[in-house]
Formats: structure tokens, C-alpha cells, sequence
């Protein structure tokens, strides 16, 4: 890559993050301190407040990327923080569950994703596009990685209302980062390519990592309406000091996630690493009921169960947007990508309801079964993928 591919792709990355911390900033703690909120105490607006994020997201994705190609990107980015900092100063405003909803809302109908993708595609050659994807892609995992690590110190500090403060003040620092340090695109010659959209749509590799995307972000959402809550009352551990799972679990999980990462690139082995990712996936949301359990060791049985979670949901984080990237019809990849953030996002709506409703009705434990019955789903769907062709090693 050259500097200025670096510097774009590294820049547009931190636009990504800074927009994900509105959701996963309150992921670790929200299960928790949303209860003393009025009307806190129904799990599934615990879960409402968490998904309705992910589904004002799938609503605008594809809108905001269609205006990003009429009225050029930075525009667009920079109005889509705008309404994802007034949303965040509503839901700091807020003392009502209702409130924070509404709040949520708004913060997810600044919908920058597929335009930030697009200005990605716009700022990189074909041949490096897919490390600059995979860049943005990484960002959404290390951004979940802070998030869970400093959420709970942060929030016993500044409390809630001053969690999403801190957002707005990150919206704001996002529009800085557009406005000042984000190179301009380079003008492309325009070819006259026709635009199938069904190239997306009904392009059955593309289809299964949008049923990935789906599913994967639905269990992040919907077990982190029920984590915070087991680590309180079965790890008996107060959440300002979840963090002290969080930090070594995620360090450890980065680290083994590196060389299954490596070798589907450099050897070939890029379904079997994918498929044994959504195995993993599917082993510990299985085991995860008898682990938190343990009449001497929940707290150990949730740090093996967070362990493996981790491991296989970072790698397939990083390896999905990457995999669209390069599967898609060049002259429609930022559609593409639009679409692949739809479907993320409304997993991530969906899995906050989901949730929430689980757990309401059946307790906790069926919160891990359901989403282990789905994650096995996936792996079948996945199982006739064909992956792409592996990279000529660049000059």
C-alpha cells in the first residue's frame, strides 16, 4: 500500500470504530445499570435499548451509501456523526428507559458504514483493496475489545449518562478526522459498467456472508444482554471490575487468533479456518450453560466460555468484510458492502430482542441454546462456499 492508502484506509478505519463504540460501549454494562432506570426492569427493553441501534442501522445503510455516490463521501459521513451525536446527547439526556430508546434510535440513523466502505474502494487500488478492507474490519473487533474493557470502570465513574457523552464528544472527533485528516479520493476514470444489484443480492456466496454477518452480530448482542449479568450473579464479580476478565480473555484470544488467520491466506485454507471458526462458535455458546454452572468455578467456566467465544467471533470479524471485498463485482462493491452492513446491523438489532426475550421467558441458559442452534445452522450454510482465489503474493 502507499502512504496515502495507508493513511485513507487507516483514518476511514477510525471513522468505523469511533461510530461502533455507540453500540458496544454499553454492551458490557447496560444488562446492569439499565435496570435502575423506570421501566429497567423488563428484559426485553434491556434488549430493545441495545438492538434498536442495530436496526435504525439497517434501515439508513443502503440510503446513506446511494446519497454518498450523488453528493460525494466526506458529506455524507460527516452529516451521518452529526445525527449520531445528537442521538447520543438525547440518550444522555435521558433518565427513562423509553428515553435512552429513543436516544439509541437516533444514534443508529447516522448510518456511515457503507459509505465509508465506499470511500475505502474510492481510496485504494484493486490489489491492495483487500487489506485496507480487512483493516476496517479489524477496527470493529479491537473497538469491541476497548469497549469491554473499559465500559465497566468507565461507567461506575461517569455513570450512564455520561457514557453517552463521551459518544458525542467521539462523533464529534470522527467529523475532525473527515474534515482534516481523511485524504480526497482519487478521481477514477468512470467505466460504463452496468449496475446489477442482483450480482448482490442473489449472489449465492455473497448471500452466505450476509447470513453470517446476520448471525454473528446477533450473538454478540444477545448474549451481552445476559454475560454482565452472570458474571455479577454467578461469578459473584461486581461489574467495575469485569474488566479484569475482559482484558486477559481478549489478549489471549487476539493472540490464537493469528495463525488460523494467517495460514487461510497464505495456504489456501480459507473455508476450512472458516468453518472451524463457526465450529468453535457453536462448541462454546453449547457448553456455555454447564460451565456458568459450576458450583466451585462459574467464574472460571465463564472465562473458558468467553475465551473460545472470542477466539472465533474475532476471526470470523476479520475474515467476513474482507471475503466480501473480494467476491463482489468490482464496479458494485460499495453496494455490496452496504448490503453486508444491512444484514450486520439488523443482527444486531435482532439479537438485543432476542435476547431479551430469551431470557425474560427462559431464562439465561436458553439465550446460549438458541444462539448455538442457529450457529450450527450457519455452519451447514457455509459448508458449500466456495472461497476465492488466493492472492498473488504483491510487490
Amino acid at each position: 500500500m502507499t502512504p496515502t492508502e495507508r493513511r485513507a484506509s487507516g483514518w476511514l478505519a477510525s471513522i468505523y470504530a469511533l461510530r461502533m463504540l455507540g453500540l458496544f460501549l454499553i454492551l458490557p454494562v447496560f444488562a446492569i445499570y439499565g435496570r435502575e432506570l423506570p421501566g429497567g426492569q423488563e428484559a426485553y427493553l434491556i434488549g430493545l435499548a441495545v438492538g434498536i441501534y442495530g436496526l435504525t442501522q439497517a434501515i439508513f445503510q443502503i440510503p446513506f451509501g446511494a446519497a454518498s455516490d450523488r453528493f460525494g463521501r466526506k458529506p455524507v459521513i460527516v452529516f451521518g456523526l452529526i445525527v449520531f451525536a445528537i442521538g447520543s446527547v438525547v440518550a444522555a439526556m435521558s433518565d427513562t428507559i423509553a428515553g435512552i430508546i429513543a436516544g439509541r434510535a437516533i444514534q443508529g440513523a447516522g448510518a456511515v458504514s457503507a459509505a465509508v466502505s465506499a470511500f475505502v474502494a474510492d481510496s485504494t487500488r484493486d490489489q491492495v483493496r483487500t487489506k485496507a478492507m480487512a483493516m476496517v474490519g479489524g477496527s470493529i473487533g479491537l473497538t469491541f475489545a476497548i469497549s469491554l474493557i473499559f465500559s465497566p470502570p468507565l461507567t461506575a465513574a461517569i455513570g450512564l449518562s455520561g457514557l453517552f457523552w463521551l459518544t458525542a464528544a467521539l462523533a464529534l472527533l470522527g467529523i475532525v478526522v473527515v474534515v482534516w485528516f481523511v485524504p480526497p479520493a482519487p478521481v477514477r476514470p468512470q467505466t460504463p459498467e452496468p449496475i446489477a444489484h442482483g450480482d448482490v443480492l442473489f449472489d449465492p456466496q455473497l448471500f452466505r456472508l450476509n447470513v453470517g454477518a446476520f448471525l454473528l452480530h446477533m450473538f454478540q448482542t444477545a448474549l451481552f444482554v445476559v454475560v454482565p449479568v452472570l458474571l455479577v450473579e454467578r461469578g459473584e464479580l461486581p461489574s467495575p471490575s469485569h474488566w479484569h476478565v475482559y482484558l486477559p480473555v481478549l489478549v489471549v484470544s487476539f493472540a490464537l487468533m493469528i495463525p488460523p488467520m494467517l495460514a487461510a491466506e497464505r495456504k489456501g485454507k480459507v473455508k476450512l479456518v472458516f468453518l472451524c471458526a463457526i465450529a468453535v462458535l457453536t462448541i462454546s455458546m453449547l457448553l456455555a450453560p454447564t460451565l456458568t454452572t459450576m458450583a466451585k468455578g462459574a467464574l472460571g467456566g465463564l472465562i473458558v466460555f468467553l475465551l473460545l467465544f472470542f477466539f472465533a467471533f474475532n476471526l470470523l470479524e476479520a475474515m467476513q468484510p474482507s471475503l466480501v471485498s473480494r467476491m463482489a463485482p468490482q464496479h458494485i462493491k460499495g453496494f455490496a458492502m452496504g448490503v453486508y452492513s444491512t444484514t450486520m446491523n439488523l443482527g444486531l438489532f435482532a439479537g438485543g430482542i432476542v435476547g431479551g426475550s430469551l431470557a425474560k421467558r427462559f431464562g439465561n441458559d436458553t439465550v446460549f441454546y438458541g444462539c448455538a442452534a442457529l450457529a450450527a445452522l450457519w455452519f451447514v450454510v457455509a459448508y458449500s462456499m466456495t472461497p476465492p482465489l488466493a492472492r498473488k503474493k504483491e510487490m
